[in-house]
């Protein structure tokens, strides 16, 4: 485990991410069937476990039926994309979510095709956006994905192109068949020249900072967020938005990386971004991102307070003792990256040097973000089986 302490405090984000989507963003999302808040579960026997005070978990794994916090990102941008695009076409028509959904301009979208590069969950959730649509959708995953998360997004009606390599390997693909073939790219991930689409896929995110503002109302706030890194869409996300909603007052954010994809670990550690060579995949699959995405960067690299890299080894089990409830009071499905919070307070447990350095004690409030349930079934009921 690795520690780097970033000399950061609460800045203006909305110069990177403009706020105003995050309320733009829950108010379609909340209108959407099937929507309802993910439970925020408060672990007692885990934090007793752990010896901090409160572990609250933000439960997606049931999220709109995909099981990933995903389904609020990429669906959201895939819809708002298309309401752009008809907008044009029909200026001053109102273009509503519901129309999209029920067809109503179905033959203006015949040649509409989106397209991503995923390790699973965001590609997903943009196959889902434009299943609901009725539009077209190119998937890129490398070989590094398991085919159970390559038959998800096929029977959303998707078409799946394997590529050798690495995610980043498969994002570079995609980039040059989208030019070549005029389709629409729905990347999670921003780049030097693409940081529109992003911003609405990361606005769907803080979905789940509003509703852990309400769930928290009657309570105190945590004294820590960990969460999972990636390509730091999901942490630049939440941060600006936590930011927003308790300024000063906001948790102390600890972003969580594989020793392997170590990308805004390292890239803070020189403070630019710096890009990681995979030589060997994490189990935590969505985390294996060797790039920042530069809009989670830019939040990230000012607001962050510490970023922290975390070993496999406590993977498995972090998900054993979630699913089978020990210490945890009642089992909960958490897929791979979903521990990676557990896991590295699984690993902080007996470091008393890296817990002080991070502010974690016996009295600390920590909120943790389960990000996925068993969004590949095989691979988690072969680990949690074997518990």
């Amino acid at each position: 485990m690795h520690h780097f302490k970033n000399n950061a405090h609460y800045q203006e984000t909305d110069n990177i991410l403009d706020s105003a989507l995050f309320d733009e963003a829950y108010e379609h999302i909340k209108e959407w069937d099937g929507y309802e808040p993910s439970p925020l579960h408060d672990l007692k026997g885990l934090a007793a476990e752990m010896g901090v005070g409160q572990i609250l978990y933000k439960d997606e794994s049931t999220r709109f039926g995909l099981k990933s916090f995903k389904s609020l990102g990429g669906a959201y941008a895939v819809v708002h994309v298309l309401q752009e695009h008809l907008s044009a076409k029909y200026p001053g028509v109102e273009i509503t979510d519901q129309d999209l959904k029920d067809g109503k301009y179905t033959n203006d979208l015949k040649n509409f095709i989106v397209a991503t590069a995923t390790d699973g969950n965001h590609g997903r959730s943009v196959a889902w956006g434009a299943y609901e649509c009725g539009i077209k959708c190119k998937i890129y995953m490398h070989s590094g994905v398991s085919q159970s998360r390559g038959v998800a997004v096929e029977l959303l009606g998707a078409e799946v192109t394997w590529v050798d390599g690495n995610y980043d390997d498969s994002l570079l693909q995609v980039k040059r068949d989208a030019i070549e073939n005029e389709w629409h790219i729905i990347s999670d991930t921003s780049y030097d020249g693409y940081t529109y689409v992003p911003k609405y896929v990361m606005a769907g995110y803080t979905v789940m900072t509003k509703e852990i503002s309400e769930q928290l109302k009657e309570e105190e706030l945590p004294t820590h967020i960990l969460i999972q890194g990636g390509v730091g869409g999901l942490a630049g996300a939440i941060c600006a938005h936590a930011g927003k909603i308790w300024g000063e007052h906001r948790p102390r954010f600890v972003v969580v990386e594989p020793e392997t994809a170590d990308c805004l670990y390292q890239s803070a550690k020189i403070g630019r971004p710096k890009m990681v060579h995979i030589e060997q995949e994490t189990l935590m699959g969505g985390l294996s991102c060797g790039e920042v995405s530069i809009i989670g960067w830019n939040i990230l690299k000012n607001n962050a307070n510490d970023f922290v890299t975390i070993s496999d080894d406590n993977v498995k089990p972090a998900m054993c003792i979630m699913a089978m409830g020990i210490g945890v009071d009642d089992g909960i499905e958490a897929g791979e990256s979903a521990v990676a919070g557990v896991a590295a307070l699984m690993e902080l447990k007996d470091k008393e040097k890296l817990r002080s350095a991070l502010g974690i004690d016996s009295q600390s409030r920590i909120l943790l973000f389960g990000t996925e349930g068993a969004t590949d079934p095989e691979l988690y009921n072969e680990i949690v089986s074997g518990g």
